[in-house]
């Protein structure tokens, strides 16, 4: 009867395995079309958790809870106000100041058709594709259509403000709540712990080193007599939240205008130190600060990237790694038969808690169990 069943087991298995994919594509799907609800409410809870180490220090030091949480408040307010006003300043230099490189950007466009045509491929097929788009007046055109969106950033951030202000009141009896979790269910209870640990320890983290990287790269583009050095020091800073290929897209607009305003060989010395300083910062000192805040593969990190600019839009993009430690906590982490699944998402599977089964016992105190019961089989 076993090897009967078997196919059976097998074919009940594929199908639950099938099921699973085709729920999770769903709900991603339904996800993209709430992205406008999900996005403000997912990123204030993420800035919730990265300022409340604060407020729970002020309560550690005798400080009332409302007042801790208020003053926590207004912390993360004046943050997104500086955020946002750095932001509009940035689009509206751009607005000015991309206009007077228009010669210089239709010379070098000029000289790049020229280069293309002694390859042998026809001009006037490029210029019928490309031509309008790469323009200096399409160019300009485009920063004025960023700097006419802030209005749907500044509704975004009128969503996001008062989102955060019902989670930090929520979060003055968080505590006690998360304490009831974690006598009922101890795994999901952990779980949450430590994606509420991991995630603001990586805000913060990652904060710190994105200001660290814009202030080396103003440095170094006013050394170099860059326009607009200070623009791409918040750009610089805005794309160190995106994983992965974040300094590749700060490096490009740089670059270009290095192009543009003092030739290659300028701009050839912007790529090589910004690279340097970008690699060094990011990828050889920042993991090492940040620990297992992230703790997932560079493949999962990227693949997290795709899906949720898909779902979530630009933003999306930012918020990659935490939605994607949210949904390792809730789907993996907080179930003991999906655990097995953490160690192939870790970018650290030999580094645990000794519970590799996620029952809460240690591995160790279990093979000393079941070998006590064995002797105690034997010898009944």
């Amino acid at each position: 009867m076993a090897p009967e069943a078997r196919p059976v087991f097998a074919y009940g298995r594929m199908l639950s395995i099938l099921a699973v994919i085709v729920l999770g594509i769903i709900a991603l799907v339904s996800a993209s079309y709430l992205s406008s609800f999900i996005t403000p409410v997912f990123l204030g809870l993420n800035l919730v958790l990265a300022i409340a180490p604060l407020m729970h220090w002020l309560i550690r030091k005798g400080m009332h809870r409302v007042p801790a949480a208020i003053i926590a408040l207004i912390t993360i307010y004046s943050l997104l106000l500086l955020f946002v006003w750095a932001l509009v300043w940035s689009v509206t230099m751009l607005v000015q100041e991309l206009p007077k490189y228009g010669p210089e950007f239709t010379a070098l466009y000029r000289s790049v058709l020229d280069w293309l045509a002694s390859l042998g491929i026809s001009q006037d097929e490029l210029l019928s594709q490309v031509s309008g788009a790469l323009s200096p007046s399409a160019i300009a055109g485009f920063a004025q259509s960023l700097l006419s969106n802030i209005g749907g950033v500044m509704s975004l951030l009128a969503t996001l403000l008062v989102v955060i202000f019902f989670l930090f009141f929520d979060a003055v009896t968080f505590e006690p709540r998360m304490r009831r979790v974690r006598q009922v269910r101890p795994n999901v209870g952990r779980a949450f712990d430590t994606f509420s640990a991991g995630v603001g320890r990586y805000w913060i983290v990652t904060t710190a080193f994105g200001i660290i990287v814009a202030i080396l790269d103003v440095i170094m583009l006013e050394i170099l007599h860059v326009p607009l050095a200070l623009v791409w020091g918040v750009f610089s800073f805005l794309t160190n939240y995106i994983p992965n290929i974040g300094f590749v897209i700060g490096m490009v607009p740089p670059v270009l205008m290095a192009l543009l305003a003092n030739g290659w060989v300028n701009a050839l010395v912007v790529l090589v130190l910004w690279s340097v300083i970008n690699f060094v910062i990011q990828s050889l000192i920042q993991p090492k600060v940040a620990g297992d805040a992230v703790g997932v593969t560079p493949t999962v990190s990227f693949l997290s990237l795709l899906v949720w600019a898909f779902v979530l839009g630009p933003v999306g993009a930012l918020l990659a790694l935490p939605a994607t430690l949210f949904v390792k906590a809730i789907l993996i982490d907080a179930d003991p038969n999906n655990r097995w699944l953490g160690f192939i998402l870790d970018a650290r599977p030999d580094v645990g808690d000794g519970d590799d089964d996620g029952n809460g016992i240690p591995d160790a105190e279990e093979a000393r169990t079941i070998g006590r019961r064995g002797r105690a089989k034997g010898t009944s």
